[in-house]
């Protein structure tokens, strides 16, 4: 079944706008697959560190209730396929 999103203000989003990846981005654009391979690995655990726009999407978010979803936010995001593994 579909959802609807009538009613909601939706917010298309980068992912690195609401996080920040420029560290990894950095050894991303140094054409070094195997060293950002290694990163992604060593941080798949940890939780990305706030980007630009991260506190913009919470104040969006905390117009919701359980009752009435007036936001929904998508994350947009560009996978590195060297990596094998997609942001979150």
């Amino acid at each position: 079944m579909p959802v609807s999103l009538d009613g909601q203000l939706v917010v298309a989003i980068s992912s690195r706008a609401l996080f920040d990846f420029e560290e990894e981005n950095q050894v991303f654009e140094a054409a070094d697959d195997r060293a950002y391979m290694q990163l992604q690995l060593e941080r798949v655990d940890s939780p990305a560190k706030p980007g630009v726009a991260f506190s913009l999407v919470n104040k969006l978010l905390s117009f919701n209730s359980v009752e009435v979803p007036r936001v929904e936010v998508v994350i947009l995001l560009t996978p590195k396929i060297v990596a094998g593994v997609a942001t979150q």
